[in-house]
C-alpha cells in the first residue's frame, strides 16, 4: 500500500488481511477505525456468550452479532468476511487451542456458527495519542501486553472464567486523566479497571505478559489495565466449549466505523 498504515482506512486493512499482504498486530493502523475482537461460535452455544458479554460489558462488549451462517458484520463492515478479514486466527476445541495461527479459517469454520464482535482498546488509543500519551507498545513496535488475572467474571450458562487485560505505562500524574479520557469509549472497554501494583489483581511479573510481549516501564510511570477482549479465550481454556475461533491477540478485525461515532461526551462535573 503507498500511503502509511495508520492513514488506511479498515476497508483497506481488511482487503490486506484477506490477500495475505498484512499478518501481524493491527496496534497503529487504520487511525479513526473501530478495532474489534472476534469470536465465532457454533449457534447451540451464541445464546450463552452473548449473556456472558451482558454479563460482564468492560472485558467483553458487544458491538455486533451475525445470524448462523452469516460471516458479514453488516452494521460495522458491510461486505466483510469474518473468516478472512483478520490478520491471524485461533482455534480452540474443547480449551485446547490448535497448533498455528491462520491466516483464515475457511476450513475451520462450521456453517451454524455466530460471529460477535467485541469492543478493543486500540480504538481509543488515537484518543490518549492525541492528548500526548505514548503508547509504548507502539513506539517498541510490539503486541500489547496482555494478562490473565484473578479478577473473575461474572458467568452465564456454560461460560465462566477469569479477566484478561491489557496493559500501557502511564505516567503517575496522568492518570485521572487517561481515565477520564478512556471512560468516554464504553463499548471499547472504557475506564481501566486497575492502576499500579499487578499482584493486586493476580498478576506475578509483569514482564512475563501471558500475550504480546513486554513493555519498558520508566521512572514516575505506573502500569495501567483496561479490560481486554482476549477474555474469550481464557473463558473458552476454562469452559471449553465444543469450538471456539477467534482472531489472534492483537490481530484485529478493523471495521469501518469511527471510533467517534463511538465517542460518549464527558461526564459533567459535580
Amino acid at each position: 500500500m503507498s500511503q502509511p498504515w495508520n492513514q488506511a482506512t479498515g476497508a483497506q486493512v481488511r482487503a490486506a488481511c484477506r490477500s495475505g499482504e498484512w499478518d501481524r498486530p493491527t496496534h497503529g493502523m487504520a487511525d479513526g477505525y473501530v478495532q474489534a475482537n472476534l469470536v465465532m461460535l457454533p449457534a447451540a452455544a451464541a445464546e450463552d456468550f452473548q449473556a456472558f458479554c451482558e454479563a460482564n460489558p468492560i472485558p467483553c462488549p458487544l458491538l455486533e452479532r451475525t445470524e448462523p451462517g452469516d460471516f458479514e458484520p453488516t452494521q460495522f463492515a458491510p461486505g466483510a468476511d469474518l473468516r478472512t478479514d483478520a490478520p491471524r486466527y485461533r482455534v480452540y476445541r474443547e480449551g485446547v487451542q490448535d497448533p498455528g495461527e491462520p491466516t483464515d479459517v475457511l476450513q475451520q469454520v462450521r456453517d451454524d456458527m455466530v460471529g460477535f464482535l467485541l469492543g478493543c482498546s486500540f480504538t481509543f488509543e488515537g484518543a490518549m495519542a492525541r492528548a500526548g500519551f505514548e503508547l509504548r507498545h507502539q513506539t517498541q513496535d510490539v503486541n500489547v501486553p496482555m494478562y490473565r488475572t484473578t479478577l473473575a467474571c461474572r458467568p452465564a450458562g456454560d461460560f465462566a472464567g477469569p479477566m484478561v487485560v491489557s496493559m500501557r505505562p502511564v505516567q503517575a500524574d496522568r492518570v485521572p486523566e487517561v481515565c477520564e479520557i478512556t471512560a468516554r469509549f464504553p463499548s471499547v472497554h472504557g475506564a481501566p479497571v486497575h492502576a499500579g501494583d499487578p499482584v493486586t489483581i493476580g498478576i506475578r511479573d509483569i514482564n512475563r505478559p501471558d500475550w504480546g510481549e513486554p513493555v519498558d516501564i520508566r521512572p514516575g510511570e505506573v502500569p495501567v489495565f483496561w479490560g481486554c477482549g482476549v477474555t474469550p479465550q481464557a473463558v473458552a481454556q476454562s469452559s471449553r466449549p465444543a469450538l471456539m475461533i477467534t482472531h489472534a491477540p492483537g490481530h484485529m478485525f478493523v471495521t469501518d466505523r469511527l471510533d467517534s461515532e463511538l465517542e460518549q461526551a464527558p461526564a459533567a462535573a459535580h
